[in-house]
Formats: structure tokens, C-alpha cells, sequence
């Protein structure tokens, strides 16, 4: 395959690690940097120009998109996408990894263990949101802060308001974090290609400094995680729309609470602790993978008029309980159901014969005028607008 690795930094141990891996496997491989390319717009042609050349055909990028160009990064790798080339990170999923808060909302509303945590900008609001999260020690962290910069632990409620209130006049915006005192100063690097985790290592902070990263001069060891944390690793990674990632989590009495998922993990560290090639991995993953190239699911299916993707959720008490999704008469109305999602467990595809249970939540593409009609009143948040003609009094003060 044709491999393009986006980077701005041809000489960095990461960057230098895949293009020699790759090239010892017999790709083609060259390192690009991202801000070097020109993107070009037009009727059914989707282009992208570099060092003022016209790009040649790819098989498949790599994406090491430095958090400083995250927004023209994503864009290069976005038009990747747009012209059908895998991407081994989605353009969205960068995007999602680099808001410390748009990730832990999106991680939320799963079955996935993360730090209890908020964020306020009011100054009324600061003092009730320290005390929901337990109280002081609290760590305050900046949302687009890496390799440790802007995380900030707080030992009393007064410093902490006013860490918080110093960080606001700033114009900074910055989440309010529960301490888990049982991990101080550790946590645990899972590292995530496709759907397995590859390697770990666990991460120790040395003397006073709490934050474990190893740009802080943290120690490390590799580690072998039990199933819940690999589970837990995987799922966070592909949440967030990521196939290769560095999921980042505390190891808490209540089992991992995932802290951070990075879409541009660094490997010198890992390498050099667990003495694996994860380059390698990352590579022939990307080999395995390259003809399948990244499709917007929505952009995709509700080009047809009238058909759309939304997900349905089987309550206690439904008259589909108990019923298989044949039985349910989705099929007959036109509905495929795409995924079933129960508890943790993602059953893709699944059979006209699996019955339905109370908690179910479905992914189904279909008519949307069908699919309507199965959704509870309660949860119907807008309705279709009815358009009505302009009054003309309206259209004089218009």
C-alpha cells in the first residue's frame, strides 16, 4: 500500500518508528506535513494540493496531528476522507479527543467509568460545583491542556475558587475534576490499535509532583491489564471514533475511570517499557484495514428523501418486550435495524430472530415517518415544523 504519514516533525521517534516500520514491510511510505497541503473545492472533485503540486493517490494516512494545528489538521484529514482514502484516525474522532470536555460528554452517556466532573462559568456556580464533585482536594484541568500543562491540583476550596476565578478572568475555560486519592500520583496508558489493546504500561509520579506523565518525569512499567480495563480501553477508543489511540486511565477502587483518550499517542515511552513493536502493529493494522476507508453513516444514508438513522429505545413495559425484532413488525414498516445496544454489549447486525429486552436501544435506518411513530411521547424532543404563510403585517414590518 501507499502510506502518507501526516506529520510536522519528520524526525520525532514516533514519526521515524512507523515510517521504518512500514517501510520494512514493503509499503510505500512517505511523511507528509500536514501544513504543507492545500485543500481545493469543487463540484464532485474533492482535491488536495501539496507544496503546490497535485497530491498522487493514497492508499491510506496516518494522522499525527499536533494539538496546535488540530483545526487545519482535521480539515486535511477530513478531505482524505471526502476523496476515499483510510484514514487510520476519522477526522471527527480527532476532533472529539481534543476537547477534554466534548470527550468525557460523549464518554457520559455510555456504560464507561470517568472521573466525576464539571464545568461551570458562572462565579456563583463555582463553589456549588466543587462541593458536587466531593469537595476540595479537587484537580482543575484547562480543556485543551497536553502532556500535563494546565492540570492543577487543589488542596482547599478557597484555592481552588480562586485557581478557578484566575483561570476564568484568562478567558481560559477549565473543568472541575473529583480527586481519586486512592490513584494519586499513578495511572495506566492503554494503547489501542483496532479493536484489541496492543500494550499498557502504568505511569508513577516521582517526590510531590501528582501529575504521572513521563514529559513530568514520571517512571513507568509495563503492565498487564485485566479484562476490565482492556474492555474499557477498547470501547473508549472506538466511542470516540478512533482506531488508534492511547487511552489514559485511573485506577480507582470502583475499577478504570478513563481520564483521556489520545488520538496521537507518542510511542518512544511505550516502546521503550513494554520493548514491543507497536509501530509495527499500528502499521499492519492499517494494511488489514485500507479498503475500507471512513463513510459518514448519516451523510451516506439520508441522501434518500423521506430515510434517516435514529435509535430506538425499548423501555420497561413495551408492548416490544419480549418479542423478537421480527415479531416486532420493524421490518414490515421498513426499518432495518443496524445495532442492538444492551447494557455494555454492542450486538451488530443482529438476527430477525433475537428477542428484544427491556433497556434495548436500536440503531435502525429507515423511514422516518415509521420510525416516528415508535418513539415514546416523552422523549420526542422536536417535532416536524409545520410551515405556515406569512401574515401581511409581517411582511410590511419586515
Amino acid at each position: 500500500m501507499k502510506l502518507g504519514i501526516l506529520s510536522c516533525n519528520r524526525f520525532c521517534y514516533s514519526t521515524r518508528r512507523l515510517r521504518d516500520s512500514a517501510a520494512e514491510r514493503g509499503h510505500d511510505v512517505k511523511v507528509l506535513n500536514t501544513l504543507k497541503f492545500a485543500i481545493d473545492l469543487e463540484k464532485g472533485e474533492p482535491d488536495l494540493y501539496f507544496r503546490s503540486k497535485q497530491l498522487t493517490a493514497y492508499d491510506a494516512v496516518l494522522p499525527r496531528i499536533g494539538a496546535s494545528i488540530t483545526y487545519f489538521g482535521t480539515a486535511v484529514v477530513r478531505q482524505f476522507e471526502q476523496m476515499d482514502v483510510f484514514p487510520a484516525n476519522s477526522s471527527w474522532g480527532i476532533t472529539n479527543s481534543r476537547d477534554k470536555l466534548r470527550s468525557l460528554q460523549i464518554l457520559s452517556r455510555h456504560q464507561i467509568g470517568i472521573p466525576q466532573t464539571t464545568f461551570v462559568r458562572d462565579r456563583a456556580d463555582i463553589l456549588p460545583a466543587i462541593e458536587r464533585v466531593g469537595g476540595a482536594p479537587v484537580v482543575i484541568k484547562l480543556i485543551e491542556g497536553t502532556q500535563g500543562v494546565g492540570v492543577i491540583l487543589a488542596d482547599s476550596v478557597k484555592i481552588a475558587e480562586a485557581i478557578i476565578e484566575t483561570l476564568h478572568s484568562t478567558r481560559q475555560n477549565v473543568l472541575v475534576q473529583k480527586f481519586v486519592k486512592e490513584s494519586r500520583g499513578r495511572d495506566v496508558r492503554a494503547f489501542v490499535v483496532g479493536d484489541q489493546v496492543v500494550a499498557a504500561m502504568r505511569r508513577i509520579a516521582q517526590g510531590t509532583e501528582f501529575r504521572s506523565n513521563v514529559h513530568r518525569g514520571g517512571l513507568t512499567e509495563a503492565v498487564e491489564l485485566d479484562d476490565r480495563y482492556r474492555e474499557t480501553a477498547v470501547r473508549a477508543s472506538q466511542i470516540m471514533g478512533l482506531r488508534v489511540s492511547g487511552v489514559d486511565m485511573l485506577e480507582s477502587d470502583t475499577g478504570p475511570q478513563v481520564m483521556e483518550v489520545n488520538s496521537s499517542p507518542g510511542l518512544e515511552g511505550i516502546e521503550r517499557c513494554t520493548k514491543l513493536d507497536i509501530a509495527g502493529a499500528i502499521v499492519d493494522y492499517i494494511a488489514a484495514q485500507v479498503d475500507f476507508p471512513e463513510i459518514d453513516i448519516r451523510q451516506r444514508l439520508t441522501v434518500s428523501r423521506g430515510y434517516g438513522v435514529t435509535e430506538i429505545h425499548i423501555p420497561e413495559g413495551s408492548e416490544y418486550c419480549g418479542k423478537t425484532i421480527d415479531e416486532s413488525g420493524l421490518p414490515d414498516h421498513d426499518i432495518n435495524v443496524l445495532t442492538l445496544y444492551r447494557g455494555t454489549s454492542v450486538i451488530p447486525n443482529p438476527r430477525l430472530k433475537r428477542t428484544l429486552e427491556p433497556g434495548d436501544r436500536l440503531l435502525c435506518f429507515g423511514k422516518l415517518d415509521s420510525m416516528r411513530g415508535l418513539i415514546p411521547e416523552k422523549i420526542i424532543k422536536q417535532r416536524r415544523p409545520k410551515i405556515k404563510k406569512l401574515s401581511k403585517s409581517a411582511l410590511e414590518n419586515g
